[in-house]
C-alpha cells in the first residue's frame, strides 16, 4: 500500500527540489571543523559517494564564513549554512553562495537585521529553514504553553513564520526536532495541519550506533508513514555517513525510496553452518558505494536459506563449509565458505554494472 504524502510546496536547496512531491531527500551535517577546508571537503565527499543530497555545516564565525566558496568550488551537492546569533554570518555565508540558511530568525537579532538576511536570500533565491529545536525554545513560548510542549514548538515556529512571511518571503522549509519522540511526534503533525510548507524530519541528539538509529528510524518513520515529512536527517554521534545510511534504510522500509544494497541476513540459530555476521559485515562495508538499488540476501542454513537466496538479486545459501551462491533466483554456483563474501561482492558489482550498462543502451 502506498502511502498518500502531505501536500507541500516546492523549494529547491541547489539541485535538490524538496516538498511538492518530489522525492524525500536524505541530509546529513559534516562534524569537521568547518575552517578546515581540506577536512571538510573529504568528509562531504564520503557523504555523497554514500547517497547524501543535502549536506550542513556549521558556521560560528567569520573565518568559517570565508572557508565557504573555497568548499562550495569542490563539491558538488548542495551546502546549507546553520547560523546562530550573528546575521553577519548568515550574510557572509549567502555571499559566498550557500544553497540554504539553517537559522531561529529569533536569536539573529531585531527586525532589521531579519530583513536583512531575508532580503539578500530572497536576491539570491536561497532557502531558509527555521529550526526549531525542543532544547532552545524562547521563554515566551514556554511561558505561554506550560513549558517545553508541541504547542510551544509549534506556536515559536508560527512566529518564525509570519516573521518571514511578513516580509514577503516564502522560499522556507520547517523543522520541529526534540529529542523525545512523543513530542516531537506531535509538534509535526500539529504544524502539518496549520501551513504547507515543506517539513525537514530529524530526533535530534538521538545518540549513537543502534539505539540512535532505531529512536530516529520510530521517530521519523511514523511520520513518513502518515505522510509527513519532505526531507530528513538522522542525527547520530559520530561519523556523518552512517546518517546517510540510516536515513535511507528508513525509506526503503517504507517503500519510499530506493538506493544501493538492501541487506537481508537471518538472525542466526544453532543451524547456522557459516559465518553469516561476518559475511554480512564484509559485504556491507564494501558495497557501501553501490548506488544501484539491489536486494542481496546471505543465510546461513537450508529451512529458509534457499528461498530468500532466490528471491533476491543475489544471494547466498550457506550449507557445511560452503554456500550456495544465486542471481535473479538461479543457483550459479558453489563456492566455499572462506570465500563467501568475495564470490557475492563479486556478483553484485557485476550485476550493477550490467544494468547500468544496460540502462545507459537505451538511453
Amino acid at each position: 500500500m502506498s502511502i498518500s504524502r502531505r501536500p507541500s510546496r516546492q523549494i529547491r536547496v541547489g539541485k535538490v527540489a524538496v516538498g511538492g512531491g518530489a522525492p524525500i531527500s536524505v541530509q546529513s551535517m559534516t562534524n569537521t571543523d568547518t575552517r578546515d577546508v581540506a577536512a571538510t571537503v573529504t568528509q562531504i565527499q564520503r557523504l555523497a559517494r554514500a547517497g547524501c543530497e543535502i549536506v550542513r555545516l556549521a558556521v560560528p564565525d567569520q573565518e568559517a564564513a570565508a572557508a565557504l566558496a573555497r568548499l562550495k568550488a569542490q563539491v558538488d551537492i548542495p551546502i546549507i549554512a546553520d547560523i546562530h546569533f550573528d546575521y553577519r554570518l548568515a550574510l557572509a555565508a549567502l555571499a559566498a553562495g550557500v544553497d540554504g540558511l539553517r537559522l531561529n530568525p529569533g536569536n539573529i537579532g531585531g527586525p532589521g537585521r531579519v530583513k536583512a538576511v531575508v532580503k539578500e536570500a530572497a536576491a539570491r533565491r536561497v532557502p531558509i529553514r527555521i529550526g526549531v529545536n525542543a532544547g532552545s525554545l524562547e521563554k515566551e513560548a514556554m511561558a505561554a504553553h506550560g513549558g517545553v510542549t508541541a504547542a510551544a514548538m509549534v506556536a515559536s515556529a508560527l512566529k518564525h513564520i509570519r516573521l518571514l512571511e511578513d516580509l514577503d518571503f516564502y522560499d522556507m522549509k520547517i523543522s520541529l526536532k526534540a529529542a523525545e519522540v512523543p513530542l516531537m511526534l506531535e509538534a509535526y503533525r500539529q504544524l502539518a495541519g496549520q501551513v504547507d510548507y515543506p517539513l525537514h524530519l530529524g530526533v535530534t541528539e538521538a545518540g549513537r550506533g543502534v539505539e540512535g538509529a532505531v529512536k530516529s528510524a520510530v521517530g521519523i518513520g511514523i511520520l513518513l508513514n502518515e505522510g509527513i515529512g519532505d526531507t530528513i536527517r538522522v542525527s547520530l554521534t559520530g561519523d556523518p555517513v552512517q546518517e546517510v545510511v540510516a536515513g535511507f534504510a528508513i525509506l526503503r522500509s517504507l517503500g519510499l525510496r530506493r538506493r544501493g544494497i538492501e541487506l537481508i541476513s537471518c538472525p542466526t540459530c544453532g543451524r547456522c553452518q557459516v559465518d553469516v555476521e561476518g559475511v554480512a559485515g564484509r559485504v556491507q562495508q564494501d558495497l557501501q558505494d553501490v548506488a544501484r538499488p539491489l536486494k542481496v540476501a546471505i543465510m546461513g542454513c537450508a529451512v529458509n536459506g534457499p528461498g530468500e537466496a532466490r528471491q533476491a538479486d543475489v544471494g547466498v545459501a550457506g550449507g557445511p563449509g560452503f554456500g550456495l551462491l544465486f542471481r535473479h533466483g538461479r543457483p550459479v554456483r558453489k563456492v566455499k565458505a572462506e570465500d563467501m563474501a568475495r564470490a557475492l561482492i563479486e556478483e553484485v558489482r557485476r550485476l550493477a554494472a550490467e544494468e547500468e550498462e544496460g540502462e545507459n543502451a537505451h538511453e
